[in-house]
């Protein structure tokens, strides 16, 4: 995934709970993450590197115990292949930093069908109202 000196870097930024679950692909418990009930307008970003990843808009509650998305900002993710722990998954990582936030599937309840499983300790919320507010959004 990365060399040792960034690795080194995200240790140092990242809290021990943020780097287990983002840089060794970690679970958060469910219903623990501080972003979970988050219902305010704005923009959800990578907390290991500050990649926007998903609007407010596409958020929705799937009852999972983890903050759920329709579908991400284009390019702002990727998808890998996961058969660990004895099942078939496709892991959610982020694009510019390849850092893992959760995984998709094929059960939500929007026309994308898309749920995006993302541990609320890989986000950083921007709230519309924030100095940077409308960067790379389209009204």
């Amino acid at each position: 995934m990365s060399d040792t000196k960034e690795d080194d870097v995200f240790k140092q930024r990242l809290t021990p709970e943020a780097y287990a679950v983002l840089r060794e692909k970690g679970t958060e418990a469910p219903f623990s993450g501080s972003l979970l009930g988050e219902k305010r307008s704005g923009m959800f970003r990578c907390a290991a590197c500050g990649n926007q990843l998903f609007e407010s808009s596409k958020k929705f509650d799937s009852g999972t115990g983890w903050p759920s998305f329709d579908e991400a900002l284009p390019g702002a993710v990727e998808f890998i292949e996961d058969d660990s722990h004895g099942m078939h998954r496709t892991e959610v990582v982020c694009a510019q930093c390849e850092s893992h936030l959760g995984h998709v599937f094929n059960d939500g309840p929007t026309p994308t069908g898309k749920r995006h499983c993302i541990n609320s300790v890989c986000l950083q919320f921007e709230p519309e109202n924030s100095s940077t507010q409308g960067e790379g959004k389209v009204d």
